[in-house]
């Protein structure tokens, strides 16, 4: 019995692997399905069809040469001098066209598709897709809110750019200045409200003037200003005004305005300023004002043309954002008509005074 069991075993060893079925091999060298390069991004809008056209066909993958492989036993093969059935291809992946894949949009690349190149598939839908699921009557409400929680708020601030006390250098007299300005309103409307004015010690008030002005953004960094301007000295008078305020490139604070009084008088000032970090608290701020008439105003003893110019400059210490003295020196020069005027009178058209005041906000 033992025999018997050792021949059967030696009978099954050498048996020819021809005796293994292969016949399942062609089913698992079925095409594998075309992927998808328009749903992965990698074409542009422009090369894929509508979405509710279906993709071109492409050709299947050529099948596995079973026969080359081994795979099959020889009668299973079709005779080397005869052509192998025709699958459908000419060997190579045909219909997979990748001559494409060079337009990727590759956003490093140049000439990469833009990020506003959107087919047009994707403007069908609505125009918010919140809508679609919880209606536009619960949704208008949300969107409003969401507006003025992002930019949309009504606040209000008061700033006190200048409330310093001058002395002079040059032997005249001691004065004070002030110049503040506050707003309430949104980022694009505003309510502004402007002052400033400079006195002698234990002498007159000179000058003051109250400007309230409705503010418009007509871009990111500037507004538009109009409204009316009031001086109770020297002499009561009401102006129009029409001007511009914002922040000019480099970062130059610029204020600019014409100004046009109920008895005729035009004139203009432009004041511009820079903040220069010294450290985070210790800021160099160089300033300049410039003043304009385009006619005599006697009264004020004001010559036609360029009438004043007044440079500075200004060191100030924020002990917090909200708080910060300063120190400096201010140029300050009649000229022109303006200067002659003023030698006619007696005075200095021109001197150096050192400053010391306090910048705030709230």
């Amino acid at each position: 019995m033992i025999r018997v069991a050792l021949l059967a075993g030696s009978m099954l060893a050498v048996t020819p692997l021809a005796a293994q079925d292969h016949s399942a091999h062609g089913a698992a060298a079925r095409p594998q399905p075309e992927m998808d390069h328009c749903a992965m991004g990698h074409l542009l809008p422009e090369q894929c069809p509508p979405k509710g056209e279906p993709a071109p066909e492409q050709s299947p993958e050529p099948e596995m040469d079973h026969c080359a492989m081994g795979h099959l036993p020889p009668e299973q093969c079709p005779p080397k001098d005869e052509p192998e059935p025709d699958t459908g291809t000419d060997g190579e992946m045909a219909g997979m066209d990748h001559s494409s894949h060079g337009g990727m949009s590759d956003k490093s690349a140049p000439g990469a598709a833009p990020e506003s190149a959107l087919p047009p598939r994707a403007l069908e839908g609505p125009r918010h897709a919140a809508d679609a699921v919880w209606g536009e009557a619960a949704m208008v409400p949300a969107r409003n809110q969401l507006a003025r929680e992002n930019g949309g708020m009504t606040t209000g601030m008061v700033l006190v750019e200048r409330l310093e006390a001058r002395i002079a250098i040059d032997g005249g007299e001691d004065g004070y200045l002030w110049d503040a300005q506050g707003w309430y309103g949104g980022d694009i409307n505003r309510f502004v409200l402007k002052t400033e004015g400079e006195g002698e010690f234990g002498g007159a008030l000179e000058d003051a003037e109250i400007q309230a002005l409705y503010s418009r953004a007509i871009g990111p960094f500037f507004d538009l200003q109009a409204g009316v301007r009031f001086d109770p000295e020297p002499d009561s008078r009401t102006h129009l005004v029409i001007g511009t305020q914002g922040l000019a490139p480099y970062m130059f604070h610029v204020d600019g305005a014409l100004f046009l009084s109920d008895r005729g008088d035009l004139t203009a000032r432009l004041e511009a300023e820079y903040d220069q970090k010294i450290t985070q608290r210790l800021i160099l701020q160089p300033r300049i004002e410039i003043e304009l008439a385009a006619n005599d105003i006697p009264e004020r003893e004001i010559g036609s043309g360029l009438t004043k110019i007044e440079p500075g400059l200004r060191l100030r210490y924020e002990v917090m954002p909200e708080f910060a003295p300063y120190i400096g020196f201010e140029y300050e020069a009649k000229v022109g008509e303006t200067a002659d005027l003023a030698r006619l009178a007696g005075e200095d058209p021109d001197g150096l005074k050192a400053v010391l005041g306090l910048r705030a906000w709230f």
